[in-house]
């Protein structure tokens, strides 16, 4: 590990610390917020680990996200918490794995169009499901966890991916992404078995996800499938990283903390318009700042020297 690499983790350890103290202000309005930036800086981060060397856009964090909150929704009450997230992350890898074997030989728009109608897909079946057995729409998650607790969880989360992400950069796998993002053909001529690392890291991002979802669930109490299965939870992981930059680690956190906090006033003075004003901020992003905050703060470091 090179000075340099010290020095960088060693300020991620002391940001992640510093983080981990925000509930010791007793603020519930930025504890509240505090959960929210922490849940995206997961989902965006793990997200860039697959998206951000491959350029595959997913926009299957919803149908990952939706699996765990239904995990603990289905089984809070027989089975302890810390299990329950263990079974959200083996289900959300396997459902990664299976969608990754099936789909992950595509690309472009029909590997968007594919995990975009992948969250809508499960997201009818768990209400089929739910109806068919004459049950209501959704379940009730009652817990004693408060919302200071699962801030903590999705800290040591967050700080979880990034150690992943930090090793997948310096291994073969993250080499052999970079030359798959390049030039996918130039990658398979070069030995490279493309398939298989797609998929690792769609599976990586996946388990992530699928555990932030069963760590959310007891901030909302009643999970039902319109909420677990949001379609603009992915969009805003997606609009998040990009915002940050998605080529770089810590680039998502950078787009993931100033659009929450503006996503906050959105959301409360105008209600109805949060749609259209989600598609406008991708559109903005993506002609003006098309790498990113990140790729801005390299452009202006470069310049100086």
């Amino acid at each position: 590990m090179t000075r340099k690499e010290k020095r960088n983790l060693i300020i991620g350890i002391l940001i992640f610390a510093i983080a981990s103290l925000l509930p010791l202000t007793r603020s519930g309005y930025w504890v509240s917020i505090g959960v929210t930036i922490a849940m995206y800086a997961v989902l965006a981060t793990s997200w860039a680990l697959f998206s951000g060397p491959t350029r595959y856009i997913s926009l299957a964090s919803a149908a990952f996200f939706g699996i765990g909150m239904y995990v603990v929704g289905g089984f809070i009450e027989i089975i302890a918490f810390p299990v329950l997230i263990v079974l959200a992350a083996l289900t959300g890898a396997i459902l990664a794995a299976v969608v990754g074997l099936a789909t992950l030989r595509l690309s472009g728009v029909y590997f968007v169009i594919f995990t975009l109608g992948l969250a809508e897909l499960i997201r009818q079946i768990m209400t089929w499901v739910q109806t068919t057995m004459g049950a209501s729409s959704g379940l009730y998650v009652l817990t004693d966890i408060t919302e200071s607790m699962i801030y903590w969880q999705l800290v040591v989360l967050a700080a979880i991916v990034f150690l992943i992400g930090w090793w997948i950069g310096r291994s073969r796998l993250g080499f052999a992404l970079r030359i798959i993002g390049n030039d996918e053909i130039v990658a398979s001529h070069c030995g490279i078995d493309t398939a298989s690392s797609k998929v690792i890291l769609f599976i990586i991002s996946g388990t992530f996800a699928a555990i932030t979802g069963a760590v959310l669930a007891p901030r909302w109490t009643y999970v039902e499938p319109i909420l677990a299965f949001s379609p603009m939870i992915s969009f805003q992981v997606v609009i998040m990283a990009l915002l940050g930059g998605m080529h770089r680690l810590w680039g998502p956190i950078l787009g993931v903390i100033p659009f929450t906090l503006l996503w906050d006033l959105i959301s409360a003075h105008f209600p109805n318009q949060t749609t259209l004003l989600l598609g406008a901020a991708f559109l903005l992003i993506v002609y003006f700042i098309p790498n990113g905050v990140a790729g801005l703060v390299e452009d202006f470091a470069k310049r100086q020297n």
